[in-house]
């Protein structure tokens, strides 16, 4: 529900409430097809409404990408959230089962997380994304969207509620809080009603949840993600590879901030790169790869690079370079300044490609892919609700599965303990 007068304790404890409730997998499936029907239905509402944050935002904002609706995107909502429909619940799995010698029946089964709560920046699309993975899995949804999303995130959720509505379904099993800083403290310091928080945005979002929630937090998000071009690299493939990652779309998580590439392959850079300079891409170079693209790379689209730009999550048309003198310094920086989210190496070497996928600690590892497959949907999962960059519980991309937790069941027959 859009909350309005009531505390959020109260809603807290209704959305709470609503989890205690359990559909059948049929009206669950249900439910989502009829949502994906009418988000395609309703796109002029959702675009006309998409319209007023956008512009509130400069065009110029890394943001504005994520911010923007199209039909184009709505039509690939709905096609995401009919997707989610045909993969089988993860509910009720038997993750082990085993009787114990004194006759006690022991088994594993996969159960919802429960009441999850998302604070997420200006990305509307994740407002359909999490209430059809927490619905399909049994979960509640209470969101946090941004300020800059707050006419988009409202009118997907009104069009979510008339779809629960129609099918008896109370509409408490997804609430949108108001996009200011009380919402968020609120949610923070939800304990007893949230049983996880996940923030998705930049790193100052992350950051900000991670040191104050008294809730537990699985941290998804920032990605400063790198493409390591090897001595053993295939020049055609890398040159595609590269601006796939780069340039695709530059404002998601998984767009490559940083090339880095073997002193051996020196010669090949700037044909490595030119892909990017027909984008018009903003390249901050060390001084060994500026010293090579000087003359080579348009003169206003290169600039040295500084400390800063290494580590950066740029989530625009700018990328740095860097040059290694071995594999071994490859793999330093990117365990310096890498966030654990994805990593690349493009090389023809099958010894090197896997110690990469064995050294390099990230929730996703590619060996001549670009990083931009780091999506849920690209990973057949329907959609998801983040990109995890922790180890506990999730890692990488979160769909179905990764919305649940476990539970233990004993059967006996009136054992009791020495």
């Amino acid at each position: 529900m859009l909350v309005t007068e009531k505390k959020y304790t109260d809603y807290f404890e209704d959305a709470r409430l609503a989890g205690r409730k359990s559909y059948a997998p049929a009206v669950i499936n249900q439910v989502l097809k009829a949502l994906a029907d009418a988000a395609v239905a309703q796109t002029e509402y959702l675009l006309t409404e998409n319209q007023k944050d956008l512009v509130r935002m400069d065009q110029g904002d890394p943001k504005h990408d994520r911010l923007k609706l199209t039909a184009s995107r709505i039509q690939d909502i709905a096609g995401e959230i009919r997707h989610i429909t045909k993969l089988k619940s993860p509910l009720g799995r038997v993750l082990s089962k085993k009787t114990m010698p004194n006759g006690l029946h022991i088994s594993k089964i996969s159960v919802p997380l429960g009441v999850v709560g998302v604070i997420y920046e200006a990305r509307p699309n994740v407002t359909f994304d999490v209430f059809s993975l927490c619905f399909k899995t049994g979960n509640v949804c209470i969101l946090k969207g941004g300020s800059d999303a707050e006419y988009s995130n409202k009118a997907i959720v009104s069009i979510i509620h008339e779809v629960l509505a129609g099918h008896g379904i109370a509409k408490n099993v997804v609430t949108l809080l108001p996009s200011d800083r009380e919402a968020t403290d609120a949610l923070l310091n939800a304990i007893g009603y949230i049983d996880v928080l996940i923030p998705r945005g930049g790193q100052q979002l992350i950051n900000h949840v991670r040191n104050n929630s008294k809730v537990p937090v699985i941290e998804t998000g920032a990605g400063i993600v790198h493409t390591y071009f090897d001595e053993f690299g295939d020049l055609e493939k890398g040159g595609n590879i590269i601006s796939n990652a780069k340039t695709r779309r530059v404002s998601v998580c998984n767009a490559l901030d940083c090339l880095i590439v073997h002193c051996a392959r020196l010669k090949h850079l700037p044909k490595l790169v030119k892909q990017l300079a027909d984008k018009k891409v903003t390249l901050y170079a060390d001084d060994t790869a500026f010293m090579i693209l000087e003359g080579h790379y348009p003169e206003d689209l290169l600039h040295p690079a500084k400390p800063e730009h290494f580590g950066t999550e740029f989530l625009s048309m700018q990328m740095a370079v860097k040059v290694v003198e071995s594999f071994e310094d490859a793999l330093d920086h990117i365990a310096t300044y890498g966030s654990k989210h994805s990593e690349a190496i493009l090389s023809e070497d099958a010894s090197r490609t896997q110690v990469f996928l064995n050294q390099v600690d990230a929730a996703v590892v590619y060996v001549n892919a670009s990083t931009a497959f780091t999506d849920g949907a690209q990973f057949g999962l329907g959609a998801e609700i983040g990109i995890s960059t922790q180890k506990l519980h999730a890692r990488g991309p979160m769909g179905l599965e990764e919305l649940t937790s476990y539970k233990w069941l004993v059967r006996g027959e009136g054992q009791i303990r020495p």
